[in-house]
């Protein structure tokens, strides 16, 4: 008997091959989206330190400014022409990509309660089996403080959910992802 590897046992850079050419994908927010423009500057890096040069994905889903997912299941979704809520990109060679979106509105928790502006990242990359969930925050945003999902992971780990301003640049934020190792970036299982 052989065994020969499935589309789901095999990793490996297959991300620009019609997943991440389109640039406009980057693009969350049309110009009539309401709320404050922003770019996501998003950097992946590995257990050595080292980026993930040109073969991780990045894919966001996030609420508009109004805190209001473009999806059937909320009622309250505004107009897809604005806004759609979905971006996907590769990384370049240095591990980085940058998003142009607005910034999320605080949407309910399933208790009732409001969450933190978020967006939701999956990470795909080759060696991983399975993409990863993870969140970013902004630093800084007072409802951080009362967010259930942030109060879950511990208080030591939290900066790795949180982008920051980039000084001297309005409307732009960072996050690095770290894949493993001693400032590994806190994943959900999801």
């Amino acid at each position: 008997m052989s065994y020969i590897p499935t589309a789901s046992q095999t990793v490996g850079p297959f991300f620009n091959f019609g997943l991440t050419t389109d640039a406009n994908l980057g693009k969350l927010a049309g110009p009539e989206a309401e709320g404050e423009r922003i770019r996501l500057s998003f950097r992946v890096i590995d257990g050595d330190g080292a980026p993930a040069p040109g073969d991780a994905m990045i894919e966001l889903w996030q609420a508009d400014s109004a805190g209001r997912y473009q999806h059937p299941a909320d009622a309250r979704a505004g107009d897809p022409k604005s806004f759609h809520g979905f971006g996907r990109m590769e990384t370049d060679l240095d591990g980085r990509c940058t998003f142009e979106t607005i910034k999320p509105g605080r949407v309910p928790a399933p208790d009732g309660s409001l969450q933190a502006p978020h967006i939701n990242v999956l990470v795909f990359a080759r060696g991983l089996l399975r993409h990863l969930h993870t969140r970013v925050y902004f630093q800084g945003d007072p409802a951080n403080a009362a967010d259930p999902v942030l109060a879950l992971v511990p208080e030591q780990r939290r900066a790795t959910l949180l982008a920051q301003p980039c000084a001297g640049d309005p409307g732009a934020w960072s996050c690095d992802i770290v894949l493993q190792g001693d400032r590994e970036t806190v994943f959900f299982d999801v």
